[in-house]
């Protein structure tokens, strides 16, 4: 018996990743893996012109990247059916060949399923042992499709470079933010290139205050913010990114509650929890809680259990602190007063704070 070899690849355009990706296992006896495969082996047997139409044996094994889309991608194993390919009837319309003449072969695919559950086949080989005849070898590929890249491609770095500086220039981030590590990509060709980028990014110790520009010196921290981020750039023939959109959401964070060494400008610093600096912000914090609560009485600060400070062009505290409830009903007080005490036992809250204040300009 002799081996036919045929490459067989086509891609789709994907819609842009709404959550993170997670790979595994797949359970060959789930409904959409069925789907996955016969979208798989249908594209195979269009392509053939002559001969009889395959079909499927069983799935041998495989696996799915889940997100907004989710990718399969598996073996599958197959033999030649007694339908011709010019019949108009699908795979599953066919019965197996007699044995002794039928062709068999195993094909390794990735199918993507779309959110409209649509299923489109991104890549295919398929190795196929003939019961006899001369052995073929062919190769489609699809022209425009989506590809996915590696993600340590070197050509994903000046997409990325131009993103990460893209994300600093917000002014609402006091930090810099360097490349944390990128996720998924993928590439489309279209009078130039189309790039989609799962990554994300961490923050780093350098302050816009003292730093322009991400540098050497710019390292990333710990405990810092992670933002997850979703882009999409055009680069044109002249390798110029001529279109670009991002969209990222935080995904991690966790402030700095150890002191810092001297040389971190703007990084968040330890305060002790009972600091005269904190009065004013806790004010304000109880004063936001009280007002958004949904709740007869009023909370009162009872105890604080962390608090950093942070020079941002101004200054933001981000404190923890448990608040009771007060024996003062919003019905009879306009607000929190200091005869206002603690009720025993009464409700209580564990808070998270963060105040940014500019005290020159009066804002809170």
């Amino acid at each position: 018996m002799k081996l036919i070899t045929i490459l067989f690849l086509c891609s789709r355009l994907l819609p842009s990743l709404a959550q993170e990706e997670t790979t595994q296992e797949i359970d060959c006896n789930d409904e959409d893996v069925f789907h996955a495969v016969d979208a798989a082996l249908k594209k195979y047997n269009v392509r053939n012109q002559t001969g009889n139409q395959f079909v499927l044996y069983r799935v041998t094994e495989g696996t799915k990247m889940v997100g907004s889309d989710t990718f399969y991608s598996f073996k599958y194993q197959i033999k030649e059916g007694n339908c011709p390919v010019q019949s108009g009837l699908t795979w599953q319309d066919c019965d197996y060949k007699d044995a002794e003449e039928a062709a068999t072969g195993e094909c390794t695919a990735t199918v993507g399923k779309s959110e409209t559950k649509k299923f489109s086949v991104a890549t295919q080989t398929c190795e196929i042992t003939p019961g006899n005849g001369p052995v073929l070898t062919a190769q489609y590929t699809c022209p425009g499709c989506v590809h996915p890249i590696p993600p340590d491609s070197p050509e994903l770095e000046p997409v990325l470079k131009h993103a990460v500086r893209y994300f600093n220039i917000d002014p609402k981030h006091s930090h810099l933010f360097a490349l944390k590590e990128v996720k998924a990509a993928q590439r489309q060709v279209v009078a130039g290139l189309k790039y989609e980028i799962t990554y994300s990014i961490v923050q780093t110790n350098c302050s816009k205050r003292q730093f322009l520009f991400l540098s050497p010196e710019c390292k990333s921290l710990l405990d810092g913010d992670v933002w997850k981020c979703r882009d999409n750039a055009f680069v044109d023939i002249d390798q110029k990114i001529a279109d670009f959109s991002q969209n990222c959401n935080i995904y991690s964070g966790k402030f700095l509650t150890h002191p810092l060494p001297a040389t971190c400008p703007g990084c968040p610093s330890t305060i002790p929890v009972d600091s005269p600096k904190l009065t004013e912000p806790l004010g304000h914090a109880i004063k936001r809680l009280n007002s958004e609560i949904n709740h007869i009485s009023y909370f009162k600060v009872d105890r604080v259990t962390k608090a950093t400070s942070q020079v941002v062009a101004g200054m933001r505290y981000f404190i923890e602190f448990i608040a009771r409830e007060t024996n003062c009903s919003k019905a009879n007080n306009m607000e929190l007063g200091p005869d206002c005490v603690v009720k025993s036992p009464g409700n209580s809250l564990s808070c998270n704070a963060d105040v940014y204040m500019r005290p020159w300009e009066n804002k809170v």
